[in-house]
Formats: C-alpha cells, structure tokens, sequence
C-alpha cells in the first residue's frame, strides 16, 4: 500500500510505506539528497569517514545513508571549521544522504565524570581533558552546522535496567525533545525524535505517545542494544510498532549484525547502523551471510583458496581468498582492513536490499526462514 507524504507540501522530506509482509516494512525516505530504500544499513563514519574505505567504494557498495558523529566532529576539526567547509557532504565528499546522532551517546558513555543535570550535560573532551557542555540547544546548534540530511534530539540513553534511573531519562529526554524542537531553524534538515524507556513496557509506551506528539518526519528507538538481552530487546521492538506511526520511518540506533537486522525488519524497524561491520574488520573478523564470524588471522586459513563466503558477490570475495586476507592481516597490510570492511559492509547492505525486495514481493517469511537456525 501507499501512504501520503508525512511531512508538510514544502518540506523536501516525505516517507512512503509502499509494502508491509506481517510487521516488515518497505519503504522510500525522500530527502534533498537522494532518496533511501528502506530496510536500510548505513555504514558509520565517526569522524566524517567511514574507516578504510573511500567514498568511490561506499558508492560501489550501493550505500545510500551514512551516519557521521556530532561529539566527535564537534571535538575535531569543529563543527564551525565544517560550515566553513561547506558542510558534511562538501567535506567529507560524499553526495548522498547524511545522518548525524546528536552526540549524547558519546556524551554519556564516553567518560566517567559527566555531569548531568536538566540543562544538559557537562564532560571532559577524551581527547585532550578539556570542560565542554552539550545542551539540546548546542547539540541542534552543532547538527544545523555539519549540515546532514537527518538529525538528531538530544537524549539521555540509560542503563536498560534501573527503572529509577530509566524514568529520569525518558523525564530528560521528553523535555530536551521539546527544546530540540524550538532550536531547530534549517528546514532541509529532518528532526528526528528520540524514544527511551529501557526494557519497561509502560516506559516505553509513555515515551513513545510523548516523542510522536511532535509530528517529526521520522522517529528512533533509542536505549536498546546497550547491555539488555535480544529477548528483551525484540519485545521492546514488537511493542514499539505498534505505538509508532506507521508512516513514519523507524531507525533502530547502534544495532548492526545479520541476525540483528533480520530480527528488526520482521518487528517493523526501517533504518539501522552500526560501527560493528568495519571494527570487526580492523580486528580480523568477518560475518558470512547467515551470520556466523570467522576470524581470518587464524591458522587454518592459510591455505583457504576460497573466498570468505562463497555466495558473496562484494569484490573481496569476487577477487581474493581467504589465504591471501590472511596474509595481508599477519603482515599487517593496510589493504586487510579496506577488503575486510568491504565484505562486511556489503553483507549488510545487501541483506537490507534482499530484505527490502522479499517484501515487496510477499515472500519474507521465507527470506526468514533461510536464516532460522541464526535468528
């Protein structure tokens, strides 16, 4: 089925749910810089890279989002040095669509003596030690000068299980949402609105009812994938569509394996990312197609003539072996980690695209069941 655009008629944002299959959604996300085919992975380049790979081969991928990090850009080289340089997409030489996180995330958890309040929160550069503050006011401030297509509220994501400490957060996070709202000035950006609530169900509920009383172009769920059980988390996700506009995009933030977006998909996410396909491959590690992980520096594959997954039509796989991928990782070539990076973004990207087609044709359930023994 097809839904109306969910922004108003001069926004150059608008969603289009063109099929569901049980709860799998598939989609189109229309932004200033090209559209997006949802399901969706989009690789993570922190520092407005994404690591060991050029733009030339995120584009042969067939990526079509990229996620860049508002803490660190705002740490190094400065989010005003980027407006200068014409914004993300000029700076970092990447023509499609951008999403940044707000920075709370890192803020949160990158540092030990952050203080937070109901201003915002203050914390140490991990850099050089140095005081800085985040308020939602900064964090938009920050966003509208790095310039990506979709942003981020300001959130506070909690330890999943302390419900005392969880309720303060969703308290936090309704009302920096409401201060995120106000800031905001550049009208081809898309705010999205952050969801919290840990693994409490009425938690998670009241936020959601909270953040969609915004009628923001796209919505997250935040608050998962940080320390609570996949049982969990899927009930969660089963809970949050059926409190979620259905013609609004949902992005599951920080989730990123075979099994993780298969699990999404099936209870109705739309958008993923993750920094788990390239760290994986700086420290020797791949995922085959139905999700196992093979560490590559190990012996036996010395003398492996085959590629990592012989199914796989990415060009590591199309051109080297893994006794070749071995020899590069124990001579530590820096080659290893841009053709490891590759596969693994590629099985990703393309898992979401495979995805994306078995809805639209009916047959999910299907693509599901080849993957059970993995899910």
């Amino acid at each position: 089925m097809t839904s109306p655009p969910s922004s108003p008629k001069h926004s150059p944002f608008s969603f289009q749910l063109l099929a569901r299959d049980g709860r799998a959604r598939a989609g189109v996300f229309h932004t200033p810089h090209g559209p997006i085919e949802t399901p969706v992975f989009a690789p993570v380049g922190t520092q407005a890279t994404v690591k060991a790979l050029t733009p030339a081969q995120l584009h042969e991928l067939d990526a079509s989002l990229v996620l860049a990090n508002t803490y660190h850009l705002y740490l190094r080289p400065g989010d005003d040095l980027v407006a200068e340089m014409g914004g993300l997409h000029a700076f970092m030489g990447w023509p499609r669509p951008i999403l940044t996180d707000s920075g709370g995330f890192q803020v949160f958890s990158l540092g030990g003596t952050n203080k937070i309040d109901d201003e915002g929160v203050t914390f140490k550069s991990h850099i050089d030690g140095a005081i800085h503050r985040f308020t939602p006011e900064k964090a938009i401030q920050i966003q509208e000068n790095l310039g990506a297509d979709i942003i981020m509220a300001f959130d506070q994501c909690p330890e999943p299980y302390d419900r005392g400490e969880v309720e303060a957060a969703v308290a936090r996070t309704h009302a920096w949402l409401e201060r995120c709202v106000a800031a905001k000035t550049r009208p081809d950006q898309a705010l999205f609105g952050i969801t919290q609530g840990g693994i409490h169900p009425d938690l998670r509920e009241r936020s959601a009812e909270f953040v969609t009383s915004f009628d923001l172009p796209g919505y997250a769920i935040g608050g998962l994938a940080v320390g609570e059980t996949k049982p969990e988390m899927h009930a969660m996700l089963e809970l949050m569509d059926a409190c979620l506009p259905q013609d609004k995009p949902r992005y599951l933030m920080g989730v990123g394996t075979p099994a993780d977006l298969i699990n999404g998909v099936r209870r109705g996410v739309d958008v993923f990312d993750c920094v788990l396909p390239t760290r994986m491959a700086r420290n020797h590690a791949v995922f085959t197609r139905h999700g196992s992980r093979l560490n590559l520096k190990n012996a036996p594959f010395a003398r492996d003539p085959r590629p990592i997954d012989e199914n796989c039509t990415c060009y590591t796989c199309q051109h080297f072996t893994r006794a070749y991928l071995r020899h590069l990782i124990v001579a530590k070539e820096m080659l290893s980690a841009t053709l490891l990076s590759i596969h693994n973004l590629h099985t990703l990207i393309q898992l979401a695209k495979d995805m994306r087609q078995a809805i639209l044709k009916g047959r999910f359930e299907s693509l599901v069941r080849a993957f059970e023994f993995r899910v």
